[in-house]
């Protein structure tokens, strides 16, 4: 299941040649990164971390994991997807887009790839969190199916692109497969 394929788009397994355009295209814009729950990349070598972890996530769950999102084209890199395992049946689930890729339903779709390769790979129930004021961010989730299911308190260290004195709460949604 490293590559996933829908109507608009191609999702595949990261590699270390496209640390590049990971790094231009999205990991390293501050407005794009805003609502993450990891740090903005300041250099290749926060991309080449992730790309580590990419790879560590597929060594444990090898049936699924991140992805890239490309347009159909298969050159055209617009973002990244996928899942991530707690544990062999319960997985986080996210998304995010290059600003340009923004608004064209590409995130719904991405999603939805996601989902199905979760529930191939036997996952049972996906979570994700998403900063309370990331409204855009819950409908992409509502439109897939998953459920508001309430309030997560901030915790230090969340959603480090934020101001220091930004609120730092989340709301949890579900969808059990």
């Amino acid at each position: 299941m490293e590559i996933l394929e829908t109507e608009r788009l191609v999702l595949r397994r990261p590699r270390v040649s496209d640390e590049p355009a990971i790094f231009s295209r999205y990991a390293s814009d501050p407005d794009v990164t805003r609502y993450m729950a990891w740090p903005t990349h300041t250099s290749l070598d926060d991309t080449h971390a992730f790309l580590r972890l990419s790879d560590d996530a597929w060594a444990r769950w090898p049936l699924a994991g991140p992805y890239l999102v490309f347009a159909r084209d298969g050159v055209t890199l617009l973002g990244g997807a996928g899942i991530v395992n707690d544990d062999a049946v319960r997985a986080q689930i996210g998304y995010i887009l290059a600003r340009d890729a923004w608004g064209r339903g590409y995130a719904t779709e991405a999603l939805l790839a996601s989902v199905e390769a979760a529930r191939a790979a036997g996952v049972r129930r996906l979570e994700a969190g998403v900063h309370v004021d990331h409204h855009a961010s819950g409908r992409v989730l509502e439109k897939a199916g998953f459920v508001r299911e309430g309030p997560r308190p901030g915790r230090p260290g969340a959603f480090p692109n934020l101001p220091p004195d930004a609120i730092r709460d989340s709301v949890v949604y579900t969808l059990a497969l």
